[in-house]
């Protein structure tokens, strides 16, 4: 679960038609990079990016994080996606996995407490995040799982950062790329 499933990822999409980085590029798991992409597919969800084993581990949140500590948002663990993924923003074409339009909703670094690959092994990573909306400490815990995709919940633990904004204006903020909305990203492609 690291390079290799992000190669897996990247072979599910057609490179001519869908516009994500297909750079061979790996760049060391020192550089902790944090993103998080707002993804009108389906259904709008938020795919919270966490740079773990030379890849980057994605959780898919249907309701979006949130700033109140305490309060746990389902992060259902989906497939690796290569670190030139990180800078995406823009539409993935209908036919291909993950279809619709992608925003750059967040993007920083993210800091470990403890080992990393200890607390991603072990169901439970706690980090500091140094993104530009989502800031301070979190807690990712593991759920026991039944199913192919593991369930874990996104926690915001009580900092100076918590209950910084209100969830609504939060969660409808403009991409940190571009400062457009994900209806002006697509539109913009049309």
């Amino acid at each position: 679960m690291s390079v290799t499933a992000a190669a897996t990822a990247k072979k599910k999409r057609v490179s001519t038609r869908a516009p994500l980085p297909q750079g061979d590029r790996v760049l060391s798991s020192k550089k902790f990079v944090y993103i998080t992409q707002k993804h009108g597919a389906k259904q709008v969800h938020y795919d919270f990016r966490l740079a773990l084993h030379g890849a980057l581990k994605s959780w898919s949140i249907p309701k979006g994080p949130t700033v109140h500590p305490g309060e746990k948002r389902l992060a259902v663990e989906v497939e690796d996606q290569p670190l030139e993924h990180a800078k995406f923003e823009g539409i993935i074409p209908e036919g291909e996995e993950g279809a619709g339009t992608v925003m750059l909703w967040d993007k920083g670094t993210w800091q470990p407490i403890g080992d990393p690959e200890k607390g991603y092994e072990n169901g439970k990573i706690e980090f500091l995040l140094h993104g530009e909306k989502l800031k301070g400490q979190w807690v990712l815990m593991k759920m026991k799982t039944h199913g192919k995709k593991p369930n874990w919940m996104l926690v915001k633990v009580k900092d100076r950062y918590a209950n910084m904004l209100a969830e609504d204006k939060l969660l409808n903020t403009k991409s940190v790329k571009t400062g457009r909305t994900l209806d002006e990203i697509a539109q913009s492609h049309k």
